[in-house]
């Protein structure tokens, strides 16, 4: 059975979007705690341009209601009775619901943070996380924003900083625009390494390492470091 719940009607004008076409941002909130959903409704329906339109306390649930509701955000919590967070989340990759995936969990396992971007999830928000924060990731995320803490970041950088291996022979090149030794500055970024940092260690000058920097900027279409990583994690670069 679907609990669902409608804020109350706001006025047009009340109803600012973080996009600002005054459109609202319709959620649905996942987790298991009926005690946890009631405050985290009650908190984000605070914003103006938040709707709650449906709670899930398990991931058959997250299911049915991303078919019939469609919602904008849900809100995932990883660790739910019967089918789990990360199972759900990974069926829904093979719908075509366009329903964007903030995982909020109270867990810090970083395998499974891996494991949520690898299916999908646009967002990682750890419960301990200050409320504005939370409030921020909905509006970014919605806004088609990939959002990770620092903590989180940190962890899931931390999990892919192993290096980047060549292609094998026979697989489709062209899957990746970048060369080979951009790549390795990639897994490098991925690591945490500095640009002075990778210059030693790849034993070419700085400036080199600030000209491949802007050329893989250019080619993946990313403006920093942080979203250098996280495409990398979303498209396996570094996978090779």
């Amino acid at each position: 059975m679907i609990d669902e719940t409608t804020s109350a009607a706001r006025s047009e004008d009340q109803r600012p979007d973080a996009s600002g076409d005054g459109a609202m941002i319709r959620i649905v909130i996942a987790d298991d705690h009926p005690i946890f959903r009631d405050g985290l409704r009650k908190l984000l329906a605070l914003e103006d341009d938040f709707e709650i339109i449906a709670e899930a306390k398990d991931g058959k649930e997250v299911l049915d209601i991303v078919e019939q509701m469609e919602p904008d955000i849900l809100l995932l919590d990883l660790k739910m009775p019967g089918l789990d967070g990360l199972t759900a989340l990974q069926r829904l990759q093979t719908t075509k619901a366009k329903t964007k995936v903030i995982v909020l969990t109270a867990s810090e396992d970083k395998n499974q943070f891996v494991q949520a971007m690898k299916f999908g999830t646009q967002g990682i928000v750890l419960k301990q996380t200050a409320t504005d924060l939370l409030i921020k990731s909905i509006r970014k995320v919605h806004a088609g924003e990939i959002w990770l803490d620092s903590h989180t970041t940190a962890a899931v950088m931390r999990q892919f900083a192993n290096p980047v291996e060549p292609p094998p022979v026979g697989r489709d090149r062209e899957r990746s625009p970048l060369s080979q030794r951009e790549r390795e500055i990639v897994s490098l970024v991925a690591q945490g390494y500095k640009n002075k940092e990778m210059a030693e260690k790849m034993f070419i000058s700085e400036q080199t390492v600030k000209n491949h920097l802007h050329n893989i900027f250019d080619k993946l279409g990313v403006s920093d470091r942080l979203e250098l990583a996280l495409y990398a994690i979303h498209k396996n670069l570094h996978q090779g």
